[in-house]
């Protein structure tokens, strides 16, 4: 894995985007039924295309959030349910969910959308906190 740039300008968040989508590409060779069990929920989490597209595209603004994504099976399996909201019906990326799960793994918040025709669990985002504000 090359070096993640951890600056903010539009090249440094392009590369952390390229390094996403590379990371979600060798995961799901190496995962091919795209899930993985949550211990906590006693159900699997699903990775979709929906869940490659919302978190590149939150997780390459910050170094924090995509350094995260590179633990996604450690924290799909991991991670502790701590809220659920409605999800929001007029969001493009949301309105398929009946509701969202805030897990969390340490400072790492994994949003995981239950699908509404299915009942399915996705993964939605990851994102970490930035440290240098």
């Amino acid at each position: 894995m090359k070096d993640i740039p951890k600056g903010r300008s539009k090249e440094d968040i392009k590369s952390r985007e390229q390094i996403i989508k590379d990371f979600y590409a060798q995961w799901i060779a190496e995962n091919p039924t795209k899930q993985i069990m949550n211990i906590f929920l006693k159900k699997h989490i699903k990775v979709k295309f929906l869940s490659i597209n919302e978190t590149y595209e939150k997780a390459s603004r910050n170094y924090e959030s995509t350094v995260a994504v590179l633990r996604l099976s450690d924290i799909l399996q991991n991670a502790i349910l701590v809220d659920e909201k409605p999800a929001k019906r007029n969001t493009r990326n949301q309105k398929q969910f009946e509701k969202l799960l805030i897990l969390k793994l340490g400072n790492i918040k994994l949003t995981v959308g239950l699908q509404r025709s299915n009942k399915d669990l996705v993964q939605y985002c990851i994102s970490a906190p930035q440290h240098d504000k």
